[in-house]
């Protein structure tokens, strides 16, 4: 194709999906999910092979499970996921993983996937899951493509002959379906060709078999477009198609300055600022905004689900590795009794050590210091940010922002805020469209992969969106949101990615609520006037450089940091949790 996915709100505050990882599951089942799309049947044989970091911790992120769930045609958001093994195995539907590690891919994430399906067609597939959800597919059948699921894609095998591009466009034509793109590969002069076409809406199955009927085109393979929310009432857009187009250059945000610019040039919130280009996107495909503040209503609701339910019991996760630590933090603070014995489940402790010697059980604990110390804000930002991890490591239901490994901070920031501050739907629904425009930023302009940059790209990133999110709600300037951003990645530049085990999970779930405190106190300085020493779009480059930098051992494949530790490696072998 000829150019990459245009980033939306829905990439950053999103995917919805089912933990444990956005890149590694949701990525991962999007890849699969688009490879079944181009079945004319269902499969019945499938064999994956994992490079680079999916090769090394598939089977801890639940990119395998994910993959197969794809498969079965499920979304990222289906419950479903976590059995898809089984599901698929009583449909008659064989699979086998294998792990290339010599390898090296263009992409750190990176399946292929082949498929024999019920009419015994056989179908290749390269993917590349290119983090916060979002995958692209680079290969089909050996022809290379550049496919996002952004829009409709359909992959034409035809006879290389004269006069077969102009019936296959003027049959398109005739059915009302406009071509955007257009890529032909051809084995040889006269032989067998690939057109590869982006087009703006399905191809009926009327006119599927027009093509067909002709003796020049052999196979027509289609992908779907990922539309944004389906059975909404009517939305008229403000603005035509074309007219979108033609605006959208301007609110195609490059960087942190440029997005601030619109905003005091239309005296508007960095939220604001960020959905009149939501609107544009949305305008392009014949869409109004009923449709992002359903979305955003939704992804909030997921979000509040999922803080709540571990903070009332101890949830089972994929690895064992956490489970309890939300609940022990809330009961910290509750009665004396209960305070006198919080603590997270002896299988969940480390060892007593010289050094760290055992708890003490008679060890008597004041509540009401520790309510006056515990009890306020920033540590009931740190416990929802830590019960949304538990959720997602059980294969719960969460919102990725940036990511999965990450999703905790955005919504333990803004949940421990709301408890105070109270806010309608709007200043939330904006406040979320906030963090969509800083993790937009460091999108574009560098990566929230911690496959390719580290922890400081997953966390850092999510820190920073939460404490612009965060100065907004608390009446900061456009200006402070940014300083507040910067300030949040500054303090975590260089964080590695070192998931024991290769699950998302320790350190993963404490370093979610450090970010979330991390937030806070950014926008506590921001709002007080303290400035960045540098501007957030030199954080932004400053991270991505740091992240380049990293060794592969410290970029989510468990071969370094704290997942090489002797006590996390020996939890890892002994747990009876953990698959293997």
């Amino acid at each position: 194709m000829s150019h990459s996915k245009t980033l939306g709100l829905r990439d950053i505050i999103g995917p919805i999906m089912i933990g444990p990882s956005s890149s590694h599951t949701a990525g991962a089942l999007r890849i699969a999910l688009m490879t079944h799309d181009l079945l004319d049947q269902p499969p019945r044989e499938l064999r994956f092979t994992m490079y680079g970091s999916f090769a090394q911790t598939y089977r801890g992120h639940g990119t395998d499970r994910a993959l197969v769930a794809g498969m079965l045609g499920f979304r990222t958001d289906d419950l479903r996921i976590r059995d898809s093994f089984e599901i698929a195995r009583a449909h008659g539907i064989s699979f086998e993983f294998k792990v290339d590690t010599q390898t090296k891919p263009r992409h750190p994430n990176t399946v292929d996937i082949w498929v024999r399906d019920a009419a015994g067609d056989e179908l290749s597939v390269r993917g590349e899951s290119i983090g916060g959800g979002a995958a692209r597919l680079t290969r089909v059948d050996g022809i290379n493509v550049e496919v996002t699921g952004e829009y409709s894609a359909a992959i034409i095998y035809q006879q290389d002959v004269p006069g077969v591009l102009g019936f296959i466009a003027t049959t398109l034509a005739q059915a009302g379906i406009n071509i955007g793109t257009s890529n032909l590969n051809r084995q040889s002069k006269g032989g067998l060709a690939y057109n590869v076409l982006e087009v703006d809406s399905p191809i009926p199955e009327d006119v599927k078999q027009t093509l067909l009927a002709d003796p020049r085109v052999i196979r027509i393979r289609f992908i779907p477009a990922d539309t944004l929310v389906a059975n909404l009432p009517p939305d008229p857009p403000r603005f035509s198609p074309e007219e979108a187009q033609d605006l959208f250059p301007q609110l195609d945000y490059q960087d942190g300055t440029a997005i601030l610019t619109h905003a005091y040039s239309r005296n508007e919130n960095l939220g604001r600022a960020f959905l009149d280009r939501e609107e544009l996107l949305l305008a392009m495909q014949g869409q109004g905004m009923i449709a992002v503040r359903s979305y955003l209503n939704r992804a909030m609701k997921v979000m509040r689900k999922s803080v709540s339910s571990p903070l009332e019991h101890r949830t089972q996760t994929m690895g064992g590795l956490i489970g309890g630590e939300a609940h022990a933090l809330t009961q910290l603070c509750a009665t004396p009794s209960a305070a006198a014995t919080a603590s997270v489940p002896a299988t969940n402790s480390a060892p007593a050590t010289a050094s760290a010697p055992a708890d003490n059980p008679n060890q008597q604990l004041d509540p009401n210091l520790l309510r006056q110390v515990f009890g306020g804000v920033f540590s009931k930002a740190a416990t929802y940010a830590m019960a949304v991890l538990e959720t997602n490591a059980s294969m719960g239901r969460i919102v990725a922002a940036p990511t999965a490994g990450s999703a905790g901070v955005l919504p333990g920031v803004i949940m421990a805020l709301d408890e105070v501050g109270h806010f309608p739907d709007t200043q939330l629904q904006e406040a979320l469209a906030n963090a969509a425009a800083i993790g937009y930023i460091v999108t574009r302009n560098a990566t929230v992969a911690g496959a390719e940059g580290g922890c400081q790209a997953e966390m850092g990133t999510a820190s920073a969106m939460a404490a612009s999110a965060a100065t907004q709600l608390l009446g900061g300037s456009p200006q402070q949101c940014l300083a507040a951003a910067a300030i949040a990645i500054t303090n975590m530049l260089g964080l590695v990615c070192d998931p024991v085990g290769g699950l998302v999970e320790e350190p993963c779930q404490k370093r979610n609520a450090s970010a979330a405190t991390n937030a806070l106190v950014s926008a506590q300085m921001a709002l007080a006037g303290i400035h960045s020493t540098a501007f957030f779009d030199e954080t932004v480059d400053a991270m991505s450089r740091v992240g380049r930098s990293l060794p592969f051992e410290l970029r989510e494949t468990a071969l370094g940091g704290i997942a090489t530790c002797a006590s996390c490696l020996n939890r890892c072998d002994k747990d009876p949790h953990r698959r293997s």
